[in-house]
């Protein structure tokens, strides 16, 4: 039996900002942006390459639900894809080296955090 993580909700204050920031500053792809009725919007992203997406939006979640912290997004060169996300805007902090892996973290507007991870091949 397949079990397969295709989407991770992640609360938001501002779907707008969250929405902007997502799309121009990590460059996610926008997959749908939905109001089905009673003031509830859905916002669905995929990260480049992904097969798991991202949901944010109104009415999904309690507005003081806790954040989400230390998401991985893995990628295979951590030097090109910081610059990346610093040309976009995207404070990202310095790449450590954790014995051959190696981190660079991030936050989106609500403070849910991330992590870039590069693994050596």
């Amino acid at each position: 039996m397949d079990m397969r993580l295709e989407l991770v909700p992640l609360p938001s204050t501002d779907v707008d900002a969250s929405l902007a920031f997502y799309t121009d500053g990590m460059g996610f792809g926008l997959d749908h942006d939905v109001e089905p009725g009673n003031g509830m919007r859905v916002v669905q992203l995929t990260p480049p390459g992904s097969g798991c997406s991202i949901v944010i939006g109104v009415g999904m979640s309690a507005p003081d639900a806790p954040r989400v912290q230390n998401l991985h997004l893995v990628v295979d060169d951590i030097e090109a894809a910081r610059r990346l996300l610093v040309g976009n805007g995207v404070d990202v902090s310095p790449v450590q080296d954790m014995g051959g892996v190696k981190y660079a973290h991030l936050s989106d507007p609500d403070g849910n955090t991330w992590a870039l991870q590069q693994i050596p091949r």
